[in-house]
């Protein structure tokens, strides 16, 4: 088992347990998963991790949330983080948002809901294949 966590964020629980199980049959116990509902919680996992010493190595971040929106998360996590990589999943996102997370955040793809199954977990492990 790797430390690595991949994190998910987004402020639907029933999105974050369908990524939940997708993830786990996918990857299984290859990597470690963390779950935000918030991109406030998703900043405090990423600096008790980052204390802990443990890598995050992937993001995938819906974009519509209360407060911060994704756009916003994945820039923030990148200025402090460059080589996690990042994905955004959304329903609602404009073009203009997913403009700057690619121009400012280096957004790896940007993936709509409902999505396909088979195509998030290529584009994990497209992504994932960048780190080796």
């Amino acid at each position: 088992m790797s430390e690595a966590v991949i994190l998910c964020v987004d402020d639907e629980v029933t999105i974050l347990k369908s990524l939940e199980i997708e993830l786990e049959d996918a990857f299984e116990d290859d990597y470690l998963y963390e779950f935000a509902e918030t991109a406030d919680e998703a900043l405090e996992i990423i600096q008790m991790l980052e204390e802990e010493g443990t890598p995050i190595i992937l993001i995938v971040s819906d974009w519509l949330m209360p407060g911060m929106k994704g756009d916003e998360l994945l820039i923030n996590v990148h200025q402090k983080h460059p080589g996690i990589i990042k994905i955004m999943l959304t329903g609602q996102a404009d073009e203009e948002a997913i403009g700057r997370a690619e121009k400012e955040a280096n957004l790896h793809s940007c993936l709509y809901k409902p999505w396909n199954r088979q195509e998030l977990i290529e584009t994990i492990q497209s992504a994932l294949a960048q780190l080796s």
